[in-house]
């Protein structure tokens, strides 16, 4: 296992510096689901709330999310991305929407943290716009699918 980065040779915590490192494309991909009522769900998919757009808002945070994820998470790099895309789509028979996140930079630090800080954040915003007809919804299995760039080159999770 290799060592963790964060902390320097007298343990304390630190950004790591990555001036050294090359640029290169970097991709990370996250997803997780939130499972909710039938009826939150209809609701969801007639666009009848009383909010708006459900999908369209929690896609829209998401990629704020990304995009402010050095502000969240103490020892992350602010970085200029390229691309972030979120897909949310209902999963057939049960009530629950998947999220997918996609987010590209081309820089010297890997896209990790943004996909999944922006598939967090969008989940979370479906519960805050629904939880007053459904306090119950519930966000599972949130997780990085796949990374690729940099030094370590690419990793993807294996099945399931």
């Amino acid at each position: 296992m290799s060592k963790l980065t964060h902390f320097n040779q007298a343990g304390e915590a630190h950004m790591v510096d990555v001036g050294a490192k090359g640029f290169s494309h970097r991709i990370a991909v996250a997803e997780g689901t939130i499972r909710m009522q039938p009826a939150t769900l209809e609701m969801i998919q007639r666009g009848s709330h009383k909010k708006g757009d459900v999908l369209g808002i929690a896609r829209v945070a998401g990629i704020m999310a990304a995009k402010r994820t050095a502000d969240l998470i103490p020892l992350c790099h602010p970085l200029s991305l390229s691309h972030v895309s979120i897909e949310l789509t209902p999963i057939a028979g049960r009530p629950e929407i998947h999220c997918l996140t996609r987010v590209e930079t081309r820089g010297q630090t890997g896209v990790e943290m943004e996909a999944l800080c922006a598939t967090q954040v969008t989940l979370l915003t479906i519960y805050d716009m629904c939880k007053a007809v459904d306090r119950g919804m519930q966000i599972d299995l949130v997780r990085l699918l796949e990374k690729s760039g940099g030094n370590s080159g690419h990793w993807k999770r294996e099945s399931p």
